[in-house]
């Protein structure tokens, strides 16, 4: 049975009822609003699980609004990185090495990648499954043909999504993406991936032409630095990385991977996990959960690969009052951790977050 409380009781001349202070209705969490036993029509309680005035209208609780609940999340969103080439010593073709995964950041006015100013925190519903997609990196060309890598997946927190790396080429331009593939050492054809504005840089110039036996790839395009260009003694080198202190120590992530030739050494990738390219080898894998562009190979159409791009990551800081819930497949190896005031997780692979 209920009980009214009250001090006092007054005559009131009007239609309706009058109350002086304000009216404190009985509070329940979602769990305990679905216990109550035989709730009846018209009941209304307030929800301290979504800050809301919930309603029975006889067959089912009903909110009287979206959750006032909400937490403002900042986020590094990077995505995979593009897979690098494989060149033909047999065709002196020269292999681009793959562009870096975009790269998205708002955390304490840090820059977001290819030049551009930190983003703007996300405020979302707490006890909302959002989505977290982390893209794959992109295949490196395999052995067997010389050939042009892969473009990365995209990654995704909510509603923002960064670009997959651009492929490393050859032969031919580099693949647009995040930031873009390195060019193939080939005639006209030989420009670097054009990388997405805020996001990363465009990849380097390849070096030859059909009348040139040397011909040498572009490094891939990095999120604070565009590839290297290839010259006659070297391929080019790949784009450096961004640094982010959003898990409380500063590490540089995004780097684009090392063109290739089939007469040179290797050229190194960007800081960042940008995969080394090869003259002799296969071409270095980027970095998982960076966004590392792959590098490129240029040995011999049997026996060398393209380096596979890095993995992508999306990573969350938020109040330390607040807590975050993964599930869907969403995982961190590290888990939630708190630095100060602050919270923050990296994920590592695909699925939901809600937070509370």
């Amino acid at each position: 049975m209920s009980t009214l409380e009250t001090n006092s009781i007054g005559k009131y001349s009007g239609n309706n009822v009058s109350v002086d202070d304000s009216l404190n209705l009985k509070s329940y969490t979602t769990t305990q609003r679905d216990a109550l036993t035989s709730p009846q029509a018209g009941d209304t309680i307030y929800n301290s699980t979504t800050g809301t005035i919930d309603y029975y209208n006889g067959s089912a609780w009903f909110a009287s609004s979206a959750t006032t609940f909400t937490t403002t999340v900042d986020f590094l969103v990077i995505a995979g990185g593009g897979g690098g080439s494989n060149g033909g010593m047999s065709y002196n073709e020269g292999a681009g090495g793959g562009g870096a995964g975009g790269y998205r950041n708002s955390y304490n006015s840090e820059s977001s990648g290819g030049g551009g100013s930190s983003e703007t925190a996300l405020t979302v519903n707490d006890n909302t499954s959002l989505t977290v997609t982390i893209g794959a990196g992109g295949a490196g060309k395999s052995a067997g043909s010389y050939g042009a890598g892969t473009i990365g997946d995209n990654s995704v927190f909510s509603t923002i999504t960064s670009t997959g790396g651009g492929k490393g080429a050859v032969g031919g331009n580099g693949g647009t993406g995040g930031s873009g593939g390195g060019g193939g050492g080939d005639g006209a054809n030989r420009a670097g991936g054009t990388g997405t504005a805020n996001q990363g840089f465009s990849g380097g110039t390849g070096f030859g032409s059909g009348t040139n036996n040397y011909r040498a790839g572009g490094g891939g395009g990095g999120a604070s630095a565009v590839g290297a260009n290839a010259s006659q003694s070297s391929a080019g080198t790949g784009g450096n990385g961004l640094a982010s202190s959003i898990t409380n120590s500063s590490v540089t992530r995004a780097g684009g991977g090392g063109g290739g030739s089939p007469t040179s050494g290797s050229a190194s990738g960007g800081s960042g996990g940008g995969g080394a390219g090869s003259s002799s080898a296969d071409g270095v894998a980027g970095t998982s959960n960076t966004g590392g562009g792959g590098g490129a190979s240029s040995w011999n159409d049997a026996a060398a690969n393209g380096g596979n791009g890095g993995s992508g990551v999306v990573i969350l800081s938020y109040p330390n009052n607040k807590s975050i819930t993964l599930a869907g497949g969403a995982s961190s190896s590290a888990g939630e951790q708190t630095s100060g005031t602050r919270k923050y997780v990296q994920i590592e692979t695909s699925g939901t977050v809600s937070f509370s």
